[in-house]
């Protein structure tokens, strides 16, 4: 082991000792000129032709360092860092003393591999160049300091993951550039932005996925696409919203500002300014709407903000209007650049970008929670979702597992391309499933404009409200591994109730649900499909408090309005027996209503044991239907 170890530093010294004798005065001519043409074209982006040049240069002057050294750097700048590692490697061993500045580059190809361990060496060999200025030792602790973020990223992560994006193929990705992905909730409609005519215009496509492939994209239709750069867009999970930046535009309060459209029956409508609430004389961009339409998150340089661009939030009012933006905190901005923020379907799982944050150095992408005392710490995505280059927007399907973004990775088309993969674990968001429908007037079918509300039936926490629009068309997401309540409201008629039990599910499911809302007229009754007991009991369990505070806010809303309360049982057990306990049932719930302070004498209740079943009591289905609590409107005067 002595020998070989004496033998490698003989050897070093021996390669060192050859290496000084490189003098770039003793290059060639021919090869001189071939550099310096080389040159040119890496300045003119032709890169492929520079290396070309370079390589005819070394066939002339196998020994010319600084062409070992652009080439290198070439390669680094195609993102071909093992063609880059190993020219820079062959450079190294021409001339260690005249390269030795050339390690900093060396160790940002290695991370940019994934080498990590390698590249904080060379890192520390760069560091110790004697002599080094401010603005490189700056350069090179930056550098330090992301590579070993990156060595104990991957000691806290599950190492058997597999990054592999597909390219999104050619129904979407051309040789223009392709970015800000944004998708449906079903994941059948892809909307992106495009560059086109030479960078000079960004307008905005969309594509359906059919038979598992993207269709050929076509410009969004109607009047959204103008001569002007629309970008950065987003687009609500039921496909009818789209929120985007116009940069410039003469109805512009500042640089860029934020914009909105809607899905008519013709195409998409005129833009419309969101106004002087939202949009200030500064910067504001990449917008994104909460599943529910109540939150508009967005990045703005404004002032007061902790750094350059900050993520800010407005709040939907009831009048539809947009309230004053609140910044997202600490927790969130940095001194750097955040942006590009994304609220998956589950309306908790947020991701967005950052240069403030610690990560890979460049633009990292983020992953944080929204809770009720806030969003939490936020966590890197880390390698190679991260590299050392700067990152944007990242979306994922409402299953949790499929994430689209945009890339120049080597299999592009040309410039940024969109590409699909399976998120890892940990960073994946709740899977999400939704229901979607129709509210309607029973008397007419006319469509109702209506407040729906889902609530967490373990917790009582409202996790979802939104409105049907002017047809009655509502979609509310439901992330699964929850119980939820789900009531339709509207005055002058009885709210609809209803739950989605998805407490044991493992995967997203789509519901279609129309629902028809009774106006509030003598005779109607509806079932309170959240009213729990016991089994065989007649006390009422926690979870029952939302829908009771329904039937409360119903009665307080409607003073003259008098009820009976009907409880139903299945046909399980002795019908003298059933109609003891449909009647305590029923009971229980007046008697909440009363210590609720609604009077008494506006109630009935009644018990019906199991003498009217509106299902087959010969199934555990049908008999849990039959297993009900009504409420009747006796009068309304």
């Amino acid at each position: 082991m002595k020998y070989a170890i004496s033998l490698l530093v003989c050897l070093v010294l021996f390669l060192s000792t050859y290496a000084q004798q490189y003098d770039p005065a003793k290059v060639s001519k021919k090869a001189r000129n071939l550099y310096d043409q080389a040159i040119q074209k890496a300045d003119d982006d032709k890169l492929r032709e520079a290396l070309d040049l370079l390589y005819q240069a070394l066939e002339s002057s196998p020994t010319f360092v600084d062409a070992m050294l652009s080439r290198a750097g070439i390669f680094g700048e195609m993102k071909k860092y093992p063609e880059a590692i190993a020219a820079y490697e062959r450079a190294f061993s021409a001339d260690p003393e005249y390269t030795a500045e050339f390690y900093l580059p060396y160790a940002i190809n290695l991370a940019g591999n994934g080498e990590f361990d390698k590249a904080i060496g060379a890192v520390n060999k760069f560091l110790a160049v004697p002599g080094l200025n401010e603005s490189s030792l700056k350069a090179g602790q930056f550098r330090k300091k992301s590579i070993e973020f990156a060595i104990n990223y991957k000691k806290s992560t599950n190492s058997s993951y597999v990054f592999n994006p597909v390219n999104a193929g050619d129904g979407v990705n051309t040789s223009n550039s392709e970015y800000f992905p944004s998708l449906t909730i079903d994941g059948k409609r892809l909307v992106f932005t495009r560059r086109a005519d030479g960078g000079l215009n960004e307008d905005f496509f969309s594509t359906d996925l059919q038979n598992n492939e993207w269709k050929t994209a076509k410009p969004l239709p109607g009047e959204i696409n103008t001569p002007l750069n629309e970008g950065g867009q987003q687009i609500t999970q039921d496909g009818k919203w789209l929120v985007y930046t116009g940069c410039n535009f003469p109805d512009g309060v500042g640089s860029c500002d934020l914009y909105i459209s809607y899905l008519t029956p013709n195409g998409w409508g005129a833009r419309q300014n969101l106004g002087q609430t939202i949009n200030t004389e500064s910067w504001e961009s990449t917008p994104c709407i909460s599943p529910d339409k109540n939150e508009l998150y967005f990045s703005s340089n404004r002032p007061g903000g902790y750094g350059g661009s900050d993520i800010y939030v407005s709040k939907r009012l009831t009048n539809g209007r947009w309230a004053s933006p609140e910044n997202l905190g600490s927790v969130i901005n940095t001194a750097g650049d955040e942006s590009s923020p994304y609220m998956h379907a589950d309306n908790e799982t947020m991701y967005f970008s950052s240069s403030g944050l610690q990560g890979y150095g460049g633009t990292d992408i983020f992953v944080t929670k929204k809770g009720v005392q806030g969003f939490s710490k936020p966590v890197n995505a880390g390698y190679p979702i991260n590299t050392i280059d700067n990152e944007g927007s990242l979306v994922v399907s409402s299953g949790g597992v499929k994430a689209f973004y945009a890339s120049d990775r080597a299999d592009s088309k040309g410039g940024l391309d969109i590409y699909s993969f399976d998120l890892r674990e940990d960073l994946r968001p709740l899977p999400t499933s939704w229901v979607q429908g129709r509210v309607a007037d029973t008397a007419n079918g006319k469509g109702l404009q209506a407040t729906v509300e889902v609530v967490d039936i373990k917790t009582g926490r409202v996790i979802f409200v939104t409105e049907s629009d002017q047809d009655g068309n509502y979609l509310a997401t439901l992330p699964v591994g929850r119980n939820y309540s789900i009531s339709i409201n509207k005055k002058g008629y009885l709210f609809h109730s209803g739950n989605f039990m998805l407490a044991e599910n493992k995967v997203e499911t789509a519901f279609k649900v129309n629902i028809p809302l009774q106006p509030i007229t003598k005779g109607a009754n509806i079932v309170l499909r959240n009213i729990f007991f016991p089994t065989a009991k007649f006390d009422l369990l926690p979870e029952s408090i939302t829908e009771l505070d329904k039937v409360v806010a119903l009665m307080r809303d409607n003073p003259s309005l008098h009820i009976e309360i009907r409880g139903h049982t299945d046909n399980v057990g002795k019908d003298s027996d059933n109609m003891v306990l449909s009647t305590a049932r029923a009971k229980s719930v007046v008697e909440y209503l009363v210590s609720k302070g609604v009077v008494v004498a506006r109630l009935t209740f009644k018990g019906l044991g199991a003498s009217t079943p509106v299902a087959d009591n010969r199934t555990d289905e049908g008999r849990a239907l039959n297993r009900r609590t009504e409420m009747m409107i006796v009068s309304n005067n």
